[in-house]
C-alpha cells in the first residue's frame, strides 16, 4: 500500500473498500475475494453487523480486515467505518456478492481524473429476479421524490455500490441507523454541491439460499421518515412554507360562508368556526417566520459544513511525468 502521504503532492491514493455485513457468511468470502483481485492495492474492510452466522470467520478467511459493530442497522456499521478507516477513497459495497468488482478500477479512474467527491453506481439487472419488481417501484418513487426536492442528479438513490472522496467521508455526520443512510448520503452530496456523478452498474442475482434483509414496507417507511426530516433540516422555507399554505387556505376556506353570513346578516353566528379560522390563521403566520428563521439558521449551518468539507485536500491524479519518475 501506498505511504499515508496527503494526495493533493500527487502521491498515489490509499484505497478502502468498506462491506457493512449482517449474516452473509455465505457470500461475504466471494465478495471479499472479487474486490481483492480487482484491487489488488486496496484494503478491504468488513463490519460484522452482530451476525449471529460465521460472516465474520469467512471474511477474516478471504483476507478482510473485520471490525465488529453490535448496534444492528447498516448505519450504525457504515458510520462506524467511516470514523475508524482512514483512506483517500472509499469504496462502499455490499456483502452479498450482487455488486460487480471489475467495475470497481474503472469507477476509481473516473473518480481521480474528474476529481470527485461521491460516485453512484446505477444498477441494470442481469436478471429479473435479482432485482424485485416492488423494490424497483419503492426505488424509484422514493429516488424521484429526493430529485424533485434536491436534485435530479442520481436515478438510483438506493444502490449499494458507490465510492466516495476522503473529504466526504469525513465530513459527513452520519445520522441514519438502518438502510435510509442511503439516502442521507444523497442528500449530504447534493446539499453540498458536492462534484458527483453516476455510472451504470450490473446487479447480479442474489447466490442460492441467500436473502436481503431489505423490508420492503418498513424500510421504505423509515426512508420516508428520513426524507421528510431532511426536508425539515435542510430545506426549512419548503417545509414550513407548505404547512404555512395549508393552514392558510384551510383557514380561507373556512371563512367564505363566515364572510357571507356577516354580510348578510351583520351577525357571525358560527363562533366555533370563526375560532377555528383565526387559530388556523395564526399557526400559518407563525409557521411561515418559523420557516424565514430557521432558514437563515440552515444557511450559516451549511457554511460551517462546506467549510468543514473544503479543510480536506481533495484526491489529485499523477502527473504522467512525475508518475514515471516515481515508478522508476
Amino acid at each position: 500500500m501506498p505511504d499515508a502521504v496527503s494526495p493533493s503532492r500527487g502521491i498515489s491514493p490509499r484505497i478502502a473498500v468498506i462491506i457493512p455485513c449482517y449474516n452473509e457468511e455465505l457470500t461475504v468470502g466471494t465478495t471479499v475475494s472479487g474486490f481483492r483481485r480487482a484491487l489488488p492495492d486496496a484494503t478491504v474492510y468488513v463490519c460484522d453487523n452482530n451476525s449471529s452466522d460465521r460472516t465474520a470467520d469467512f471474511a477474516r478467511e478471504a483476507g478482510a480486515e473485520v471490525m465488529s459493530e453490535l448496534r444492528q442497522g447498516k448505519g450504525h456499521a457504515m458510520r462506524r467505518m467511516f470514523a475508524d478507516v482512514d483512506a483517500d477513497l472509499y469504496v462502499l459495497v455490499d456483502g452479498d456478492a450482487t455488486y460487480d468488482p471489475d467495475a470497481a478500477p474503472a469507477m476509481l479512474e473516473r473518480v481521480i481524473a474528474e476529481n470527485l467527491d461521491f460516485l453512484n453506481g446505477a444498477r441494470i439487472a442481469e436478471a429479473q429476479a435479482a432485482y424485485r419488481a416492488g423494490h424497483r417501484f419503492g426505488n424509484w418513487a422514493l429516488t424521484s421524490l429526493v430529485q424533485f426536492i434536491f436534485g435530479r442528479q442520481f436515478s438510483d438513490m438506493l444502490s449499494g455500490y458507490k465510492i466516495f472522496s476522503r473529504r466526504f467521508v469525513k465530513s459527513f455526520p452520519a445520522m441514519s441507523h438502518g438502510f435510509e443512510i442511503e439516502t442521507e448520503l444523497t442528500v449530504h452530496a447534493l446539499g453540498l454541491r458536492m462534484p458527483c456523478a453516476e455510472v451504470p452498474t450490473v446487479y447480479i442475482e442474489r447466490p442460492a439460499g441467500s436473502f436481503s434483509k431489505l423490508k420492503t414496507y418498513r424500510d421504505g417507511a423509515r426512508i420516508l421518515r428520513l426524507i421528510a426530516n431532511l426536508v425539515r433540516n435542510e430545506r426549512p422555507m419548503l417545509f414550513f412554507g407548505v404547512a404555512a399554505a395549508v393552514l392558510g387556505a384551510a383557514a380561507f376556506l373556512f371563512s367564505i360562508p363566515l364572510f357571507y353570513t356577516y354580510v348578510e346578516t351583520g351577525l357571525v353566528p358560527r363562533l366555533p368556526t370563526a375560532i377555528a379560522v383565526v387559530g388556523l390563521a395564526i399557526v400559518a403566520v407563525l409557521s411561515l417566520f418559523c420557516g424565514l428563521i430557521l432558514d437563515m439558521s440552515t444557511t450559516s449551518r451549511h457554511e460551517m459544513k462546506r467549510l468543514a468539507y473544503l479543510a480536506i485536500p481533495p484526491v489529485r491524479p499523477l502527473a504522467p511525468g512525475r508518475r514515471k519518475r516515481e515508478d522508476a
